[in-house]
């Protein structure tokens, strides 16, 4: 499939992504991603040059088409305007990997009791759409800084680990291309499990 068309798909997977976090923060009482116009489906509002442009294609050429992955550019929020105490960055931090994962089961249940015969071509963009939100979902667990799944981790963890938290987010871009580079291994086997689940194959 055309990498233009897999790199749109993305873009508008990470953006809900990030308008979820953005939205939840703002349930919660924090309204800075509303006062800087974040809360919005408007691709160009959450474009990251480098995660949302250069990163998929060089992605795509380097697994000859196998593989397209990045980001939309992060939805600020200030915990401190958070509600519900230690669980508000968790609440705000799930929510964008739930918004793919839902994304995912609603374009899986199309395709199971959709009304009528969908094209090869059809059928093709909606599993692609399936794929990446499932992939993004899992990704973003991944509990390590600054993946979304590092907040559930030291929200369960004792206090003291907030030093080994800040720690890990000085190093965070370090992390991260260690994570996109040798993490697949990792991630492969639920992302599979979990498309395969949906799609029913």
């Amino acid at each position: 499939m055309n990498v233009i068309f897999q790199i749109v798909i993305l873009i508008f997977s990470a953006t809900l992504h990030e308008v979820s976090h953005g939205y939840v923060a703002y349930s919660l009482g924090d309204p800075t991603a509303k006062l800087q116009g974040r809360l919005t489906l408007n691709p160009l509002k959450h474009l990251d040059p480098f995660g949302s442009v250069i990163l998929p294609l060089l992605m795509y050429i380097s697994t000859a088409g196998a593989l397209v992955f990045g980001w939309a550019k992060p939805v600020p929020y200030n915990p401190y305007n958070l509600r519900g105490g230690k669980w508000g960055p968790v609440y705000v931090a799930l929510a964008g990997p739930l918004s793919n994962l839902v994304l995912a089961i609603i374009f899986s249940l199309f395709i199971r009791f959709a009304p009528i015969t969908l094209s090869p071509s059809f059928l093709g963009i909606i599993i692609l759409i399936v794929v990446i939100n499932v992939l993004l979902a899992v990704f973003n667990l991944i509990p390590i800084p600054p993946l979304d799944g590092s907040k559930l981790l030291f929200a369960l963890l004792p206090l003291r680990a907030r030093q080994l938290e800040a720690l890990f987010a000085r190093y965070q871009l370090v992390i991260l291309i260690f994570i996109l580079f040798f993490g697949w291994r990792i991630i492969q086997y639920p992302v599979t499990w979990l498309t395969h689940l949906l799609l029913g194959i």
